[in-house]
């Protein structure tokens, strides 16, 4: 739990520009249709120069 609040506690910091310039968040979602049914996926991340951090979730 303390690591997970260290973690949110550094990326909010480093997303309102306070130790240099802003990070933006960046946010995409997908839904696909196939025979076997239809499945939606969501991803969301920071970006900064070549350094890219994303986390997704879909089914």
């Amino acid at each position: 739990m303390k690591r997970s609040l260290a973690i949110l506690s550094l990326l909010s910091l480093a997303a309102c520009g306070a130790d240099g310039e802003p990070v933006r968040p960046t946010a995409s979602s997908s839904v696909t249709m196939s025979s076997s049914g239809v499945s939606v996926g969501t991803a969301v991340g920071l970006r900064r120069g070549p350094v890219s951090l994303a986390l997704g979730m879909g089914s």
